[in-house]
């Protein structure tokens, strides 16, 4: 499974949609995904993919992790699992 596939898998669960409901261009707040659900939706991808994601809980805006999209929020992973991997 891609890191794609996965971190759409992971954030579907949290939303309580398919898969196949989350768009790339889908924000989390059209998911219905609240600050909660972001949070447990992080911790779960740092576990999959054995990473540590810099994105602050109490300040989301104050982190260099960009969350604005399913896009954005893939790209940020694959780039932290390409550093780790080097």
């Amino acid at each position: 499974m891609n890191v794609s596939d996965k971190v759409i898998e992971i954030i579907a669960e949290q939303a309580v949609l398919e898969p196949s409901d989350v768009t790339l261009d889908s924000t989390l707040e059209d998911l219905g995904v609240d600050s909660l659900g972001l949070v447990e939706s992080i911790f779960a991808i740092e576990e999959a993919f054995d990473i540590s994601i810099p994105f602050n809980a109490n300040d989301p805006s104050d982190s260099d992790f960009d969350i604005s999209s399913v896009k954005t929020i893939i790209a940020g992973i694959e780039k932290l699992v390409a550093e780790q991997k080097s």
